[in-house]
């Protein structure tokens, strides 16, 4: 039961400009994987990981982390927690549930350029292991 897993605050980092009230849904392509649709809405209660997450997200807006509350259910994201992380001590989430955005975080930590680069190959990386080519 979700209730169990953690109390939140939650966060979600996107480029997307959201407002307060705002669903988030499953249903949308992967800001990291564009070719996937997700079935699922992701978040942390680490406001740190929301920023990465937003620093990373795809596109050219500006990077932003909103404090959210989910409207149902959620579970450990596995994609962390089974493969790199057990325990979830990063405290990432999903649910196939809309999220709610409850306000904006205005003073998250931003990451600098270097951080933000090596992020950026480690995903290229990453992908490259996946499909064996690399994709920027």
């Amino acid at each position: 039961m979700s209730d169990a897993l953690d109390d939140g605050p939650f966060f979600h980092g996107t480029k997307a400009d959201l407002r307060v009230g705002d669903l988030l849904t499953a249903g949308f392509h992967s800001n990291y994987r564009p070719e996937i649709v997700m079935n699922h809405v992701y978040f942390t209660a680490v406001v740190d990981g929301a920023g990465l997450a937003a620093e990373l997200a795809a596109g050219e807006g500006t990077p932003r982390v909103y404090e959210v509350e989910p409207t149902g259910a959620f579970e450990d994201d596995p994609n962390v927690t089974d493969r790199k992380f057990p325990g979830n001590p990063t405290r990432s989430y999903r649910s196939t549930s809309p999220v709610r955005v409850v306000r904006v975080v205005e003073d998250w930590p931003r990451l600098t350029p270097e951080a933000l680069q090596t992020w950026r190959d480690r995903l290229a990386v990453l992908r490259q292991d996946e499909r064996g080519e690399i994709i920027n």
